[in-house]
């Protein structure tokens, strides 16, 4: 127990604050001992610097003739010219050095006299390295006068040690009366150490308001990754995932508690490793985790995978993991996550089980078109043969309620075949090639016109229309939508009033205008078709697009119901739209083509 209250005191914010006040007064009392001291201190530590620096530059020359010499012998041994280049820059560092000491020795006539000594000295062995290397080069040197030449470099450098000790010499000599001068004088307390110690009396205090605002962020960081760590736990919970953290280094491996929860278990029930967590994993998956796990560890690969996962109990899970790595100079992590994938994958394979229902009945809906094309077409097309072979002779024997009955055949057979011709067509509709061409929409209106001539005739319609615009459509798609959407016009138009259609056409864009146009970064061509005829109530505007739905009874008004079912088709194959407007005065279909 007391162990664990003085660590408590030592971590605590009060004794940081008093070990400061301590050291703040520690350091009055060593400021007021050193004041004495400082001031001869101050002027023996320049003279012992400027020593140090004399004798620094010294044992560089020497330094870097010694560099030279050793190139220089390389060169002869290997003659490889690359145990030159310290050779070449010498001259040039050696005047460097030559130039720091002169300065440094600017008040010393007697070392002055020693430099000036010393420089001969050098450029003498200097030549002899030139004229050693000169003859080599020319291949004309003896190896006589090559050891004659070495053997004066060695005494030239020999002298030229002399020389240096004897400069250094006089610096110990000068440093040895500056010691003594520091000796006499250490009991005078110079002003520079109080000042100094007043200013790291400021740099404490400031250190401390420094320190106690560090604090107070810390414990609010503290508080922030307290919650954040909170959030992460309980959006694991939600998300049912899970984060595991692998330091790669170390082995060491840690996972957050809601993976255990998601494997049946309590939090931290057993030892994070691969093998307790391969325990889980489904026999036939076993594979699959230990290929992931040795491309982490072997690799340094991490991809996604998925795999089986048998709960405390036996539950089946599927389970999918993913993760990442965060690396530095020191460390190397993985960070991954995993999922329980359960309801996506069950999900998957309802939608997979519908997809194959869809594709049994897309087969269904072919067989029918194939009955509607050709079985049923056979017997119609004999029904209405044979009633044709009715002459006026034999309808003179019938009754007039056989007359009536064979009327009425003949009128139902020509209501088959207008049916199956459009559902035929609407097919064709859902089920062409989409091969878009670079269409001008002006000669398709007018293909359209042509085929309902006749009609426009009949009614003595006028048809206005602005100039349309060129687009890359399915050029027999759009003809028939505005076959359709013309003979809707002259159907429904008013008794005694001649039929008038406009065509207007406009472009704009998706942001200001629908509200049905979800990607509002696209323009389009607004098509508008209005008539003065019949019109509709606004409130039947999306069902008439219904397949089969109608506004009016069969004996009203000849029809199937499936023309405007083809438009909307067909502008959903162009990835446009299309509404209607229903007024008493008439009806306006505006078609919405991207540009």
């Amino acid at each position: 127990m007391k162990i664990q209250f003085i660590k408590s005191i030592i971590k605590s914010a009060f004794f940081l604050k008093a070990l400061f006040v301590v050291s703040i007064f520690m350091l009055l009392y060593i400021s007021s001992v050193s004041y004495k001291h400082t001031k001869a201190l101050n002027e023996s530590s320049d003279l012992l610097v400027h020593s140090y620096k004399i004798q620094y530059q010294l044992e560089h020359v020497l330094s870097m003739l010694k560099d030279a010499e050793t190139g220089q012998r390389g060169f002869i041994i290997t003659r490889n010219p690359v145990f030159l280049k310290p050779y070449r820059s010498v001259e040039d560092q050696i005047y460097a050095s030559f130039i720091k000491i002169k300065a440094l020795t600017i008040v010393d006539q007697q070392q002055q006299a020693n430099l000036d000594s010393l420089l001969k000295l050098i450029y003498a062995r200097l030549d002899l390295m030139e004229l050693s290397l000169e003859s080599i080069r020319k291949n004309t040197v003896t190896e006589n006068q090559l050891n004659e030449n070495l053997l004066a470099g060695k005494m030239v450098m020999d002298n030229i040690r002399t020389q240096i000790n004897k400069m250094e010499d006089l610096e110990i000599s000068y440093f040895n009366e500056h010691q003594k001068k520091y000796e006499r004088e250490v009991i005078f307390s110079p002003v520079s150490t109080f000042i100094f110690a007043i200013f790291s009396l400021l740099v404490f205090i400031l250190s401390f308001i420094k320190i106690n605002k560090d604090l107070s962020v810390l414990r609010k960081s503290n508080t922030e990754l307290m919650i954040t760590n909170e959030s992460i736990k309980h959006a694991e919970v939600i998300g049912e995932f899970y984060i595991s953290q692998w330091n790669l280094v170390t082995g060491e491996l840690t996972y957050s508690d809601n993976l255990y929860r998601l494997l049946g278990c309590e939090p931290q029930s057993f030892k994070p490793s691969p093998e307790n967590f391969l325990k889980f994993v489904h026999p036939d998956d076993e594979s699959i985790v230990r290929e992931a796990t040795d491309n982490i560890v072997i690799h340094g690969k991490t991809y996604p995978h998925y795999y089986r996962i048998l709960r405390t109990g036996g539950e089946l899970r599927y389970f999918m993991s993913t993760g990442k790595f965060i690396s530095d100079e020191k460390s190397k992590m993985h960070i991954g996550i995993g999922k329980d994938i359960t309801d996506y994958h069950l999900s998957n394979v309802a939608l997979e089980e519908r997809n194959h229902e869809l594709e049994q009945s897309i087969k269904e809906l072919e067989s029918f078109n194939r009955v509607a094309s050709h079985d049923l077409q056979e017997p119609l097309r004999k029904i209405q043969t044979f009633i044709s072979r009715i002459t006026d002779n034999d309808k003179v024997n019938l009754s007039e309620q056989g007359k009536e009955y064979i009327s009425r055949i003949d009128s139902s057979a020509h209501k088959m075949r207008i049916l199956i011709d459009d559902l035929l067509l609407f097919s064709r509709t859902n089920k062409a090639e989409k091969i878009f061409e670079k269409t001008d929409l002006n000669i398709v209106l007018e293909n359209a016109n042509q085929e309902l001539a006749h009609d426009i005739e009949e009614k003595n319609a006028v048809i206005h229309s602005v100039q349309l615009p060129v687009l890359n459509v399915i050029a027999f798609q759009i003809q028939q939508l505005f076959v359709n959407l013309i003979g809707n016009a002259l159907k429904y138009s008013k008794p005694d009033i001649a039929p008038v259609i406009k065509i207007d056409c406009e472009k704009l864009a998706a942001r200001d205008y629908p509200d049905f146009i979800t990607d509002k970064r696209k323009k389009y061509f607004k098509i508008a078709i209005s008539d003065n005829g019949m019109g509709f109530d606004q409130q039947y505007a999306e069902k008439i697009f219904i397949l089969f739905h109608r506004l009016h009874h069969t004996t009203e008004y000849v029809g199937t119901g499936i023309g405007l079912s083809i438009c909307k088709k067909i502008a959903e194959n162009h990835n446009g739209f299309i509404v209607a407007e229903g007024k008493p005065d008439g009806a306006t279909f505006i078609l919405y083509l991207p540009a």
